[in-house]
């Protein structure tokens, strides 16, 4: 199974104080918008999903762009949300293990987009890879950043991390 982790784009909320914890609810930029039609294009292009996953928070709900781009069907879950104010880490952290376990396990899909949030991408690579519940490690994501991971045989396989090529030129 193949699995891409995807950022959604700038949002309004990217411009509130520094110490914000993810839990507003503001749409993309007029950027962002743009940074998702060019993503949107390359997954298409060069890895269309088969199903689409998305947090329910609005600056994530260009899953639906990417979903009227490649022509395949868009699931919203909201375990995909960010981090919460009332969470902390290791209860976060619990819930992006329980979010890929469930989108691996719900259905038999070859490749899968997974639109969520940097904060989120970071819980769910880090369980992909083991990592201890706690640690310092981060996986930066940039807006709209693509992360390729594949199950393969017995393997588990990071093919890239935050790929941007598709934004140049903006």
């Amino acid at each position: 199974m193949h699995i891409l982790l995807i950022r959604h784009g700038e949002a309004e909320d990217d411009f509130l104080e520094e110490d914000y914890e993810g839990s507003t609810d503001l749409p993309l930029t007029e950027l962002g918008v743009l940074q998702v039609q060019k993503m949107a294009q390359r997954v298409l292009n060069d890895f269309p999903p088969e199903l689409i996953w998305s947090s329910t928070l609005k600056r994530a709900r260009q899953a639906k762009m990417l979903s009227q781009t490649t022509g395949c069907s868009v699931e919203y879950l909201d375990d995909l949300i960010e981090m919460q104010e009332t969470e902390n880490r290791l209860v976060f952290r619990k819930r992006g293990q329980e979010v890929l376990s469930y989108i691996r396990n719900s259905e038999d899909f070859g490749r899968i987009a997974i639109v969520t949030h940097g904060g989120m991408i970071t819980q769910i690579i880090e369980s992909f890879l083991d990592l201890p519940m706690e640690n310092n490690i981060w996986f930066h994501t940039d807006y709209t950043g693509i992360h390729f991971l594949d199950y393969y045989r017995d393997k588990k396989i990071i093919k890239f991390a935050n790929s941007t090529s598709h934004l140049q030129g903006l």
